[in-house]
């Protein structure tokens, strides 16, 4: 089967600023905790899989990272927008759990647990709201780093990323689902495009 989401996400964890996930560091939060616990909120401005129409959908991908990313052993879990119809929800299912191929399937190697998917409210203020929303679980707002020149601060070329350039910030607010409980403190957002079409290289640069 062929699949391809393409839109806006905006994204908060518990580690200190800046996250060291994205480079395989070993994660670190403000209390000199060394697991990630995280939220990733896409909204899907376009897709499909194979020809179910998957586009004005919002979910949330959560993450527990207990060491650097290439060790593996990561717990996720989905939370897909209530809005959503049950087949939407299902094929979004199929594709962040791995199933379905492409990049989620290149990283569902370092998965060690797949908590499931979930429905709730999910909602994703445009990149001037800065916020994200999972309703009964988590409540993010976001804000940029800015440079000298006051553009807001990118990173690009990262070896795990959800996009092959991304902007960073800072994120507050807590998060409560799947068991995983943190408090932010690391964000950032960026536009992406995934797909089965991809190259199958892990991480590099796309998830």
């Amino acid at each position: 089967m062929s699949w391809t989401i393409s839109g806006t996400y905006v994204a908060g964890c518990s580690c200190a600023v800046l996250c060291s996930c994205p480079y395989d560091g070993q994660p670190r939060d403000a209390k000199g905790g060394t697991e990630c616990l995280g939220t990733a909120v896409f909204h899907v401005a376009d897709g499909n899989l194979d020809g179910l129409d998957l586009s004005d959908v919002d979910f949330a991908f959560y993450n527990h990272f207990p060491s650097n990313l290439s060790s593996g052993n990561w717990k996720v879990g989905l939370v897909v927008d209530s809005a959503a119809g049950d087949d939407q929800a299902e094929a979004l299912d199929r594709i962040l759990s791995g199933r379905e191929g492409g990049p989620f399937g290149q990283l569902s190697q370092f998965y060690g647990e797949y908590l499931g998917m979930e429905r709730a409210r999910v909602s994703l203020t445009d990149r001037d709201g800065r916020g994200l929303t999972v309703e009964g679980r988590t409540e993010l707002s976001y804000e940029p780093l800015t440079g000298p020149d006051g553009s807001p601060t990118r990173i690009k070329n990262a070896v795990f990323g959800f996009a092959p350039e991304f902007e960073v910030g800072t994120t507050t607010g807590r998060s409560d689902a799947f068991g995983l409980n943190y408090e932010a403190s690391y964000g950032e957002t960026a536009d992406y495009v995934f797909s089965s079409e991809e190259p199958a290289e892990a991480g590099h640069g796309r998830v």
